[in-house]
């Protein structure tokens, strides 16, 4: 009995968390699943059960399958741009190449847009991408532009102008994660490459990547799980506009919900969110695994 009370004792500790997490994440989900399978609640004073019906019917909406590209789009370059801009900048950091000064001053510059809340990344790009911002004129003053250029207000230009934010605003944290990978890589393995012959660009590929695989493909999946829920940015840049060029999953659902009143339809686009998610979770779950 008093190995079982013992055995207990870290149960107990956890038990506030454990109901917490209970509260405010399970029970959230349980609801939004529910209200799905739903006619439109809150609305209607009596709901109905419609099964998948609300699934169907967002399924075959035109603008959700935009959001859907949009989302895809979005996050696939968002990651990409993500690993190798942030690769990249954790080798020159890495390596000796520069000065101690030179080095620490581009740490800070580097570092520099991770600092920003999303509302002061929103808010600094819309000045500097505006018809008659700073961005407009450098391209017109250099010649490389005949005339300003409407960056978010363009259905043509609006999703690759947020998605450009989206890679600036987020790069320093996979940079920070892959310098401090690429000073775990024991030095035996380049000096022992340099001994074979191999050159800078051949030790890169085949010492650098391999050792660093399971932490790329971790924040890869971790990249794609975040970016695919990415709400604020784009709401404070385009709204999801114009004409829904840079709308993704998440305005979608918000609107569904805060402007249509359809909360059930939100709900089922919440759903098919969240099982994008989940999947994306198992998979860096199952990387994480692997790592260790």
């Amino acid at each position: 009995m008093a190995d079982v009370r013992r055995a207990m004792v870290p149960y107990g500790y956890l038990s506030p968390t454990i109901v917490l997490m209970l509260v405010l994440m399970v029970t959230p989900i349980v609801m939004v699943i529910v209200y799905s399978l739903l006619s439109n609640v809150i609305i209607e004073k009596s709901s109905e059960f419609v099964g998948l019906s609300n699934f169907a019917t967002i399924l075959t909406d035109d603008v959700f399958q935009i959001a859907v590209r949009n989302t895809l789009i979005f996050t696939g370059a968002s990651v990409i741009a993500h690993i190798v801009l942030g690769l990249g900048f954790a080798t020159l950091l890495n390596s000796p190449v520069l000065g101690d000064r030179t080095l620490a001053a581009f740490r800070v510059m580097l570092v520099l847009p991770w600092l920003f809340t999303t509302a002061i990344v929103a808010v600094l790009w819309r000045m500097l991408l505006a018809p008659n911002g700073a961005v407009n004129f450098l391209l017109t003053s250099t010649g490389l532009a005949d005339q300003n250029i409407e960056w978010l207000a363009s259905p043509s230009t609006a999703l690759i102008a947020v998605t450009f934010i989206n890679i600036w605003s987020g790069y320093p944290f996979y940079m920070i994660s892959l310098l401090a990978g690429l000073q775990g890589i024991p030095r035996e393995l380049y000096e022992a490459a340099i001994v074979d012959g191999a050159s800078p660009v051949q030790r890169f590929v085949f010492v650098t990547i391999p050792q660093l695989r399971p932490l790329l493909i971790s924040l890869g999946l971790l990249d794609f799980i975040w970016t695919t829920q990415q709400f604020p940015l784009i709401w404070m840049t385009t709204g999801g506009g114009p004409i829904n060029a840079t709308e993704v999953l998440s305005t979608y659902t918000y609107k569904l919900a805060f402007s249509s009143y359809e909360f059930s339809m939100a709900s089922a686009s919440g759903v098919v969110l969240l099982v994008m998610s989940m999947i994306l979770a198992a998979f860096y779950a199952r990387a994480q695994r692997a790592r260790d």
